[in-house]
């Protein structure tokens, strides 16, 4: 079955390859049209993963990721749209000279060709990545979790609709609907037809891709994100970055983890950070040096454990520890992080240009939430993914991300001296 799904979705991508921007545009707009037409029956089978999931015992925060409401898919459309109006990078130049030889030469942008991602409860990638890929000039192969089996088949089902309404191959973008995990290892096996391979998801399943994909592996999305609060925050306004970074939406992979505090300031900064946090429902995992400024604060607190500074909590969990200096921060982070996304609140330019060199993180920020490591806030429209690796790709992965180059040689009848 793979097989054929790989051969069909190479011819597409040929296909794809010669579009003009104009006519990618145009499949991209219906599509985001016939989403919204569409609505209903997407979220009704929606609606029959997230009583399934609930009854399997889903926690909360996965269901969260689940979720598909008229509100959410009027936004995922609004992010296709989005789409249309960035720059098409296939056949952009990126630089050029001419040889001695007489040989002038050019390097141009090229879709990759086929695109395998895989991902387990986000309804939402379905859709951003077969828009992305649309836009570059690729075909894509998805394979969902089984928890979103309903929604992605109703998604896709739609999207096909839309590629066939322009004139389009339907195997531009194709979905991998038996929940059978051999095809998994399959998928990962089909260097002949993909090129790249996309995973989505937990710890356990990057993994898998890295040591048994005969496929070029872009991994990322795992994120243990940190803020050090330094002893020149200032209180009021670090605190209410520390609260949106967590409570936002707590089960995104650029929510924050853990915050690290300079030790300066623990014993006025800690109470202040109970009572925020409490008011928003936040439970702390203090570590032994900021329990005595925690115990006793209004916020929930429990003993961190060193599981909890390497994981993901995905909830209304967040680790507190105190930290010497920024030099203890940095190396904190360099034992627990997962290089997606990390920050300094200060008001020192030192300390910031400091924290900036020595976080080898994706994004560092300065005085700012880990909550913008996304396509749209990049201004990238949607992403595929957020690459934590450095080869290729590195941070949200958008449109650029999603091609390679070709060199180009232009001569006059010319030969080689």
């Amino acid at each position: 079955m793979l097989n054929e799904m790989g051969k069909a979705a190479k011819a597409a991508s040929w296909q794809l390859s010669t579009l003009s921007t104009a006519q990618k545009n145009r499949a991209l707009m219906l599509m985001a049209d016939m989403l919204e037409a569409n609505s209903q029956s997407i979220i009704l089978a929606n609606e029959l993963d997230r009583s399934a999931a609930r009854e399997s015992g889903m926690s909360e925060a996965l269901l969260d990721r689940l979720l598909l409401t008229p509100a959410r898919l009027s936004a995922i459309a609004s992010d296709v749209r989005d789409v249309c109006r960035l720059s098409d990078p296939v056949g952009q130049v990126i630089d050029g000279s001419q040889q001695d030889s007489g040989l002038r030469l050019e390097r141009r942008r090229v879709p990759l060709g086929v695109i395998g991602v895989i991902y387990e409860a986000r309804p939402n990638v379905t859709i951003d990545v077969a828009s992305l890929c649309l836009k570059t000039g690729n075909a894509v192969i998805l394979r969902g979790g089984k928890e979103t089996h309903h929604t992605n088949q109703a998604t896709v089902n739609v999207i096909q609709m839309a590629l066939e309404e322009c004139g389009l191959p339907k195997a531009a973008v194709q979905a991998i609907e038996s929940p059978d995990r051999a095809l998994v290892a399959e998928l990962l096996r089909l260097d002949k037809y993909v090129d790249m391979l996309i995973p989505r998801g937990g710890a356990a399943l990057h993994k898998l891709c890295r040591e048994q994909s005969t496929i070029p592996v872009i991994t990322g999305g795992i994120g243990v994100c940190h803020t050090f609060v330094d002893e020149s925050a200032d209180f009021d306004k670090a605190l209410t970055v520390l609260e949106s970074a967590k409570v936002q939406r707590p089960s995104a992979c650029n929510s924050l983890e853990t915050v690290l505090v300079h030790q300066a300031i623990a014993a006025r900064f800690l109470p202040e950070l109970s009572d925020k946090m409490h008011r928003a429902g936040v439970t702390l995992h203090a570590s032994e040096s900021a329990m005595p400024y925690l115990q006793n604060g209004p916020a929930k607190v429990l003993a961190v454990t060193e599981e909890d500074y390497s994981d993901e909590w995905l909830s209304l969990d967040l680790n507190v520890t105190v930290v010497a200096d920024l030099d203890a921060a940095v190396a904190h982070i360099r034992t627990y992080g997962t290089e997606h996304s990390d920050a300094i609140l200060t008001r020192s330019i030192s300390s910031a240009d400091r924290f900036v060199r020595e976080v080898d993180s994706s994004a560092v920020y300065v005085n700012a939430s880990t909550r913008f490591t996304d396509g749209g806030q990049f201004g990238l429209g949607a992403e595929v993914a957020v690459s934590t690796q450095k080869l290729h790709a590195r941070g949200p992965m958008g449109l650029e991300a999603l091609t390679t180059y070709k060199w180009i040689g232009y001569g006059d009848d010319l030969v080689r001296p």
